[in-house]
């Protein structure tokens, strides 16, 4: 076998680009060794050395495609696009050593008929059910029998991704236990990774004014915060918006701010129409000090970075479903965090260590355990150290790359990094990468920006 030599061929595959891949992307199209091609829709994102090539998505008349069929009807005309110009690179001469990418639009389906032979990484996100997970977690919103087909046909994509024979890759063990046992062996853990030097604690923040959304926080006040990629039930803006009512009566100096757009990235949106920022603002409004909150939409990186530095309370409440980028670099940045007690956050957070667990869906109880986070300041102190201990030991970027080249050396027979010294042998582990146990300290990670990326957390 040989180290630290070969040029790799990478090719890389998500609708959105970079996705989930910015990190491991972005070093390994460092290395000039490596050549880097990534297959997806258009969009105005550029890392350096990294050659995009989009395709169009398809045009789809859903009209006369049975509701359970829509979403592997989508997936497997995507898998055409990407299919045609899959062929085109390789009329070009491409042929990739590696091919990675997400399963969950379909995109890599018919990479396998271009590329016979190509090892294949694909991330598998989720595997839907109707008793176990998301569906039906909220009594707010109770799941319809009838619409049980529709959940489990959402996983054929899935299915025929596990059968491709390729290796599955995951970055949490709860992700990884909602597939069937099955399935699970071929799934590897690749825990992600936070970039611990953009997402790290300034302890002056808090001393300084902070002004975000037309509002003006002062060193005086106490910040709540709340980010989600939009404000919806799934991520439990409603609880938020309903704690709001006893926190602003217990304390004149509390400020929030929630982070969000107004679309729906899960689940459906209000059945009267509007906006779950409108229908919560209706129910609650009236019972709030609307001059201390603030919702900004989504807003630049760096104004997220300086919110969360700022924050003496970040929010994050979550269904049993895929865990937010937010929550990893909160941790990371050392907020105490008061985080809904559902499996992907126990993930992360062990009560009263690094960071609080309430009743995911009790509005009193998250308010109460704010309030009492904000008078306790030895407990402040302990849960922000103890975020950031827990970050760097859990969600170093240097292991989540180490960790995926060593599944890229395992698979390619070539290991990725570059070597330390010219004509010098890097021979990294080939076992598997350690993982942490749930809960009392482990877990996965988190992504960076790309250039003048905008907060939209999952």
């Amino acid at each position: 076998m040989r180290y630290g030599v070969s040029r790799v061929k990478f090719l890389f595959v998500h609708q959105n680009y970079p996705g989930q891949f910015l990190h491991i992307v972005r070093q390994l199209a460092s290395d000039e060794r490596h050549e880097v091609l990534f297959i997806t829709e258009p969009n105005a994102n550029q890392i350096a050395n990294v050659r995009k090539i989009p395709y169009s998505r398809p045009v789809i008349d859903i009209a006369e495609t049975h509701i359970a069929a829509r979403e592997l009807d989508n997936g497997v005309r995507r898998a055409d696009a990407v299919c045609r110009t899959a062929h085109g690179l390789k009329h070009l001469g491409f042929q990739p050593d590696i091919i990675i990418g997400h399963h969950g639009w379909g995109e890599m389906l018919n990479l396998c008929d271009v590329w016979p032979g190509a090892p294949m990484i694909g991330y598998l996100e989720f595997y839907y059910q109707h008793d176990r997970a998301d569906v039906g977690f909220d009594p707010e919103f109770p799941s319809d029998p009838l619409d049980y087909p529709r959940i489990r046909a959402k996983n054929a994509i899935n299915h025929i991704a596990l059968n491709l024979g390729g290796t599955g890759q995951t970055p949490t063990n709860w992700q990884r236990s909602t597939y069937p046992e099955w399935a699970q062996p071929g799934i590897e853990l690749v825990w992600e990774g936070v970039d611990l030097e953009k997402c790290s604690p300034d302890p002056a923040a808090r001393k300084k004014i902070l002004k975000i959304g037309g509002m003006t926080i002062r060193p005086s006040d106490r910040l709540v915060t709340y980010v989600s990629r939009d404000l919806e039930p799934y991520r439990g803006f409603h609880i938020m918006m309903r704690a709001l009512p006893e926190l602003m009566r217990a304390r004149k100096d509390i400020k929030v701010v929630a982070v969000g757009g107004d679309g729906i990235s899960y689940g459906c949106a209000p059945s009267q129409g509007g906006t779950w920022k409108d229908m919560m603002l209706a129910e609650v409004g009236g019972a709030i000090d609307r001059d201390r909150i603030v919702f900004p939409g989504r807003i630049p990186y760096a104004d997220y970075l300086a919110m969360l530095r700022r924050s003496d309370a970040h929010i994050y409440l979550t269904y049993p479903f895929v865990a937010s980028w937010s929550l990893r670099e909160a941790l990371a940045i050392g907020c105490p965090v008061v985080g809904g007690d559902t499996d992907p956050v126990r993930e992360f957070i062990a009560h009263g260590k690094n960071g609080l667990l309430v009743p995911c869906l009790k509005p009193p109880a998250l308010a109460r355990q704010i309030l009492e986070l904000l008078e306790d300041k030895a407990l402040t102190r302990t849960l922000r150290a103890n975020a950031r201990a827990y970050a760097e030991k859990h969600l170093a970027m240097a292991d989540y790359l180490a960790s995926y080249h060593r599944l890229i050396e395992r698979l390619t027979g070539e290991n990725p990094s570059r070597p330390s010294e010219p004509d010098a042998p890097v021979r990294l582990r080939t076992r598997a990468a350690a993982r942490p146990k749930a809960a009392a300290g482990a877990g996965p990670g988190a992504s960076a920006p790309v250039r003048g990326r905008l907060v939209t957390a999952a």
